[in-house]
């Protein structure tokens, strides 16, 4: 994992890097809200961070991740959907012509038995050599780390990479399993009826959505 700590995004203002003033970083937004240090937030759509702006700064701190392991071709892979969106745009601003794989982890993560099927899987596609490659794996949430994983069981089907580095647009803070990005735009704590979804590709935007109104 890649040897800074990771960006806590604050309740309204959001820069590249962002810096904590709370010592409780864990406070999930609508916490904040409640005891009164984001005021702004009660009763009112909450800002959420440019993506944009994330990815120009994931772009730097990759190149430094890649630079300090030595790695100089590796090959890019995006999660579908929001990852493949982050992908391009991240090789976008690092003004890279490498194709990009895309993977649909539908069939590896082992809740599918619980979710089912979804409407939209498409097949993988690979167009390079996993054997023996360093890869770069990019998501746009993290969040149980399922997805991540599945995606690795997958990448392992087709051979063993020589090493691969984890990019995520958000980390939401709330893995269920012992996965962390190595480069990642900004960290994120909800509270349990919260989630983030991003939409795209032209532009991209994060959205916050309450799971609880939806009952």
């Amino acid at each position: 994992m890649a040897g800074r700590a990771p960006r806590i995004v604050e309740c309204v203002t959001f820069t590249v890097p962002v810096a904590s003033r709370y010592p409780d970083q864990t406070l999930s937004l609508e916490q904040r809200a409640m005891d009164g240090r984001c005021p702004s937030l009660k009763g009112a759509t909450m800002s959420l961070p440019n993506p944009a702006e994330l990815i120009r700064q994931m772009a730097t701190d990759l190149n430094a991740h890649l630079s300090k392991r030595g790695i100089s071709d590796p090959r890019f892979i995006g999660i579908r959907t929001g990852g493949v969106w982050v992908a391009q745009a991240l090789l976008k601003e690092l003004d890279n012509p490498s194709p990009l794989g895309t993977l649909d982890v539908s069939f590896y993560r082992d809740d599918f038995s619980q979710n089912g099927l979804h409407p939209q899987v498409r097949p993988s596609e690979l167009p390079f050599e996993i054997e023996g490659q360093h890869l770069v794996l990019i998501d746009d949430v993290l969040m149980s780390g399922r997805t991540i994983r599945a995606a690795l069981n997958e990448l392992f089907d087709y051979g063993r990479p020589a090493s691969v580095t984890l990019v995520c647009l958000l980390d939401l803070d709330a893995g269920e399993l012992p996965i962390r990005p190595n480069v990642v735009g900004a960290t994120l704590s909800l509270a349990p009826h919260e989630r983030i979804k991003l939409s795209g590709p032209e532009p991209m935007a994060l959205e916050l959505q309450d799971l609880s109104t939806a009952l």
